[in-house]
């Protein structure tokens, strides 16, 4: 099948890279514009066109996009008519889609002959939404996985074609778990498209009863709220790691902001937020019960142990 694939983060580069090695033709990707990234805002290009530019032959002409194997295709957005004539020029027969990062208009979801698929990282109708995968784990899930879905005008609510699950573990984080999930996704993607192929595909509806939404997160977001239960907030901090980051604001040397990475449910109880031991151990109470916190790392500071980072500093409060 001619394939165009639209997608720009990390965890759609091994479905890229797997349909690139198939039997397949991708003959277009579309993916966000290269954007300025971190303390250095040097401009680069998103994910997606980095582990193109790794495959080709000759990548030395990066700028130019010269060492590209197929068109690559950057629109600001995607509902622009010059964006839309560009993708239906390609006359894919599938358009694959995997964290792109815009909403696709109906006019791009009618270019392909047979269907417009987006893989989503859960369990559809659970989770629905821009961050499924945290959702996921601050929720206690003890499953979830790829849903390949035809895509249609809704958010995530299209007829199901085909889901892979995969178990939750206690130590999943949100990158472990993204991690595991991006491995899972081809396999169910190229199973999708040979049904497609041999016209065996199923449309299973879903159950808009059962829906849940995971919406975009912001880096507030992971502040941490000690009213609630510990296990709770234990299960955030691993769900926003690395992204958005949990934190909690503390006095050390003046108001700071301190990263937690991971942390303990232990058997303590006090006022949410007061620090009950700050010795060997940093602990904080929380609704029920209380987090010894393990690894933490104070605003411009490298990550550290909690121990470590109490022999450096007088902890004061939260």
């Amino acid at each position: 099948m001619r394939i165009v694939f639209i997608g720009t983060g990390e965890i759609g580069v091994p479905t890229l890279q797997a349909l690139l090695k198939s039997e397949h033709e991708v003959v277009g990707v579309v993916t966000q514009p290269d954007k300025p990234v971190g303390r250095t805002q040097l401009v680069e290009p998103p994910p997606i066109k980095k582990a193109l530019v790794s495959s080709a032959p000759d990548a030395s002409p990066v700028r130019t996009g010269r060492a590209l194997p197929m068109p690559v295709l950057q629109p600001a957005r995607i509902k622009d008519l010059q964006a839309i004539e560009e993708i239906r020029a390609l006359k894919p027969n599938v358009i694959v889609v995997m964290a792109y990062g815009q909403i696709l208009p109906r006019d791009v979801l009618e270019i392909p002959k047979i269907a417009c698929l987006n893989l989503h990282a859960s369990l559809l109708p659970r989770w629905r939404g821009a961050a499924p995968i945290q959702a996921a784990i601050a929720a206690g899930d003890h499953e979830t996985g790829i849903t390949v879905m035809y895509m249609d005008d809704g958010l995530d609510t299209g007829d199901i074609l085909l889901q892979r699950t995969i178990d939750i573990v206690p130590a999943d984080t949100g990158g472990s778990l993204h991690d595991r999930l991006a491995k899972v996704a081809p396999e169910v993607l190229l199973e999708s498209l040979q049904l497609l192929a041999k016209e065996s595909a199923r449309r299973m509806p879903q159950d808009n009863a059962l829906a849940t939404y995971a919406p975009k997160l912001k880096r507030e977001d992971g502040k941490i709220d000690w009213t609630g239960p510990a296990d709770a907030i234990e299960r955030k901090i691993r769900a926003f790691d690395p992204w958005p980051g949990a934190f909690m604001t503390i006095l050390a040397n003046g108001a700071h902001n301190l990263k937690i990475f991971s942390a303990t449910v232990v058997g303590l109880r006090g006022t949410p937020g007061e620090i009950l031991k700050r010795q060997n151990d940093l602990v904080v109470a929380a609704g029920k019960g209380a987090l010894s916190l393990r690894e933490v790392q104070l605003e411009g500071k490298r990550r550290m142990s909690a121990g470590e980072f109490l022999r450096g500093h007088r902890v004061l409060s939260s």
